[in-house]
Order: C-alpha cells, then sequence, then structure tokens
C-alpha cells in the first residue's frame, strides 16, 4: 500500500508542488488583532480576518464582528487604531460582518469610559487644540465645507426642519420632527422670548431657530452664518413665511456682531469656536447683552477634558474640540456673566443621532446616485459612531443660560420651560 501511494504521489507531483503555503506572518495576524483588543479595553466584539482567522476577548457572545480584509488594514490598524479604524472602514477594508454597527462601536466607546487616563500622544492633541491660534479660523473653513456639501443632501435624512442640532423629546411617542419643533420652544423659553425682543444669534444653520422665534414668540432677529448655501437656503424660506421684516439672515462671522439684544443665542456653534476664543465669545455675549438680557449655548460637551476623536478631526470636522463644563465656563468667569441653569440632554441626542442613521440608512439608494461608496461609508460610520458615544457617555450635551449678574428678571422657577401657558415671566418681573 505504501509502494503503491508512493507510485501515484510521483505520477501527481503538483499534489506537492501546490498545497498552500502557510504565510510566515499567519500566527502574527491573529496574535495582533487580539493585542488590539487588549489594547482597546477588551471590548465586546470580535474581529475575523481575511483568512479565517479570529479574534475576540472574552466569553460572551459579541455585540458586533468587523471583518478586517487584508494584512496591511490590520497592520495599520495596530499602529494607529484611534484613526485608522475610520480610515479603513470608509474605505471598505473593515466591513460589519455580523451584530450590529452601533452595538459594536459602544462596546469599543465603553471600553474607555470618561476620565481613563490619557496616552501622551493623547495629552499632546489636547494641549495643541487648546492653543492652536488658528484653531477657529480653521474651524469655521471646515464649518462651511461640512455644511455647503449640499442642500438636498441633508433634506433626505434630517427632518422637515432641517435642524441639524440635537432634538428634545418630551414624550415616547414624539417624533423627530416633534422633538425638533420641541427643542426650538425649549431653548426659545430659556431665553424668554416675547414679542418684540431682540435676538442675535451665532450661526443660523438653515434658519430654522430664528424663524421659529420669530413666527411664534414675535421676536426680531439677527442671525449670523458663513454658509453661502444654508444662508440661500434660511432666506428662502423666510420670504416664504413673510418674515423678511423679522428675520435678518446675515452672511459674516458672528464676531463682527453689532447692536444690542435681550437674548444671544449661540445652537451648534461653539464647537466650531476653539478653546483659545471662548473668552472673546463671552466679551461678545456680554457687550450685546442688555442688562436684562438672556443668553443660551447649546453644544456638545464632554465629562472631563479629552482631544476630539483623530478621525473625526480630519475627515469630518478639521478644527473642532468639545469641551468639558469646566472648559466651558471660559466663556462666561473673565468676563463676569452668570450662569443661571446648565442642563445636559445626552439621552435625547442619542436618540437623535439613531433616528438620523435610521433616516439615512433608509435613503441609501436615493444618495448613492448622488455620492460615492466611500462617501457613504464615512456618513454611516460618522453618525453611528456620534450615536455610541452618546449611548456610551463619551459625549454630554449641555444647555447653558446665562445672563449679568445682578440680572433680577431672569426666573425664579422652571415652570415656565414645561407649562406653556405659565405665568412665571410675569410674576419674576413683579418679584423685582
Amino acid at each position: 500500500m505504501q509502494e503503491a501511494t508512493s507510485r501515484e504521489l510521483e505520477g501527481h507531483p503538483s499534489r506537492l508542488e501546490h498545497q498552500p503555503a502557510v504565510h510566515p506572518f499567519s500566527g502574527w495576524d491573529e496574535r495582533l488583532a487580539h493585542h488590539i483588543l487588549q489594547g482597546a479595553g477588551r471590548p465586546g466584539i470580535a474581529l475575523s480576518l481575511w483568512n479565517g482567522a479570529r479574534a475576540q476577548t472574552g466569553s460572551r457572545s459579541p455585540a458586533a464582528t468587523f471583518r478586517i480584509a487584508d494584512r496591511g488594514a490590520l497592520w495599520r490598524l495596530g499602529l494607529d487604531p484611534a484613526l485608522q479604524f475610520g480610515e479603513l472602514y470608509t474605505a471598505g477594508r473593515i466591513t460589519l460582518e455580523s451584530g450590529d454597527l452601533v452595538a459594536g462601536l459602544r462596546e469599543i466607546l465603553a471600553a474607555n469610559p470618561p476620565g481613563t487616563p490619557l496616552a501622551p500622544t493623547a495629552r499632546l492633541a489636547r494641549y495643541i487644540a487648546a492653543v492652536r491660534p488658528k484653531a477657529q479660523a480653521l474651524a469655521r473653513a471646515q464649518a462651511q465645507a461640512h455644511y455647503d456639501l449640499g442642500n438636498d443632501f441633508y433634506r433626505l435624512w434630517l427632518d422637515p426642519t432641517l435642524s441639524y442640532t440635537c432634538a428634545y423629546f418630551t414624550s415616547a411617542a414624539a417624533t423627530l420632527q416633534d422633538a425638533q419643533v420641541a427643542k426650538l420652544d425649549h431653548v426659545c423659553r430659556k431665553a424668554g422670548l416675547q414679542a418684540g425682543g431682540e435676538v442675535i444669534e451665532a450661526g443660523s444653520g438653515w434658519g430654522s431657530l430664528a424663524l421659529h422665534a420669530a413666527s411664534r414668540y414675535g421676536a426680531k432677529v439677527k442671525s449670523y452664518n458663513v454658509s453661502r448655501e444654508q444662508l440661500e437656503f434660511a432666506r428662502a424660506r423666510a420670504r416664504s413665511a413673510g418674515l423678511e421684516g423679522r428675520v435678518e439672515f446675515i452672511e459674516d462671522d458672528y464676531r463682527n456682531a453689532t447692536g444690542r439684544c435681550d437674548a444671544f443665542l449661540s445652537v451648534g456653534m461653539l464647537e466650531h469656536v476653539g478653546p483659545a476664543h471662548y473668552q472673546e465669545l463671552g466679551k461678545l455675549a456680554r457687550r450685546l447683552l442688555r442688562p436684562e438680557g438672556l443668553g443660551l449655548i447649546h453644544t456638545i460637551g464632554r465629562v472631563t477634558p479629552e482631544p476630539v476623536d483623530p478621525w473625526i478631526r480630519k475627515r469630518v470636522f478639521p478644527g473642532t474640540y468639545v469641551p468639558s463644563i469646566a472648559e466651558l465656563m471660559a466663556v462666561f468667569e473673565p468676563n463676569g456673566l452668570a450662569v443661571t441653569d446648565i442642563e445636559n440632554l445626552r439621552p435625547h441626542y442619542a436618540r437623535t443621532l439613531a433616528l438620523w442613521l435610521r433616516n439615512f440608512e433608509r435613503q441609501r439608494e436615493a444618495l448613492s446616485k448622488q455620492l460615492d461608496s466611500n462617501f457613504l461609508r464615512l456618513w454611516e460610520l460618522y453618525l453611528a459612531g456620534s450615536c455610541a458615544a452618546f449611548e456610551a457617555g463619551r459625549m454630554q450635551l449641555y444647555q447653558v443660560t446665562f445672563t449679568s449678574p445682578a440680572n433680577l428678571r431672569a426666573p425664579w422657577t422652571r415652570e415656565g420651560l414645561y407649562e406653556p401657558d405659565s405665568r412665571t415671566w410675569e410674576w419674576t418681573a413683579a418679584m423685582r
């Protein structure tokens, strides 16, 4: 039998010569994948390699399994996971093999909770972000690039108000549009808007807040923005609503705002300002606000100071910075402004982002007719990662109201925020 087998093999040399070779790095591939997971804090996910190998930490079923397409992708991920995960996912070299994308990203983020000591490179990135003098100019340029992607793009997956900031869900049954309108009301009530009151808004978006303040509260609004495409759309909305005489959309840097106002509003703009300019923003607000005026800043924030995700800074919002509450106080304290209220809407933004992502996926076919697959993967990851960050507590959403220190007109209770017909403002004024 052995002799016959030898003769058979001699007659078919290919059966020996073409046996698949084992790559000398094959064992190292799986080790590197395990090392990446260990370094990420042992999140509840798995990595599936191109060669059939699989890496996982822990025994429970993974929330998601990510497939790595090739050895080069694995090594890039090992060298710089914070940046390269996004780069490789966008390029299609990391894909979701099974499970849920948001749940998988949440596992990764939850494995490194707020307050985890920063690595030396992360501390350096935070220092650069805080002191770089051109941060605000760069942020303005990237804001224009981000928001000028096209109104048609955003209209496919935002709600009809075209609000691109955290919504406010007053009930479990609230739709995204309901919640965005509720957010606009929430902001206007906090700022004490009344008929004839003058408002200056830093950053208009597509005009939803300015138009709401004018149409629902009778305010007169000056709104500043540097995105021409957004401004043209907002002006058209004002004309259509017959509000041209009550709302003025100005193409200019908010720092050039002039006049006085009863309310100073900044919703979703502070992320583009940069810590080096917080004091300058507060000085502007102090100059614009009348003695009994109220200001409101609505911004993404953090529990503790740390740098923005490097992939977000590179591909989505270059120059952006997300402050902690302590850092945010640099807007108010040096300028003698008194903080009257701080509210954290973190769960609301997690839900907002989940609904944006759902809309985005539902419009995938329509979006694919306008945009390439890499761009769509980038935005899918950006929305999913942001949702995961708020769910995991890596991101917060702060609304801070402020005024001059001696202002007695500020509401004594929060009743007016939740009871539209309350007389809070009237009796507050009477108590002076």
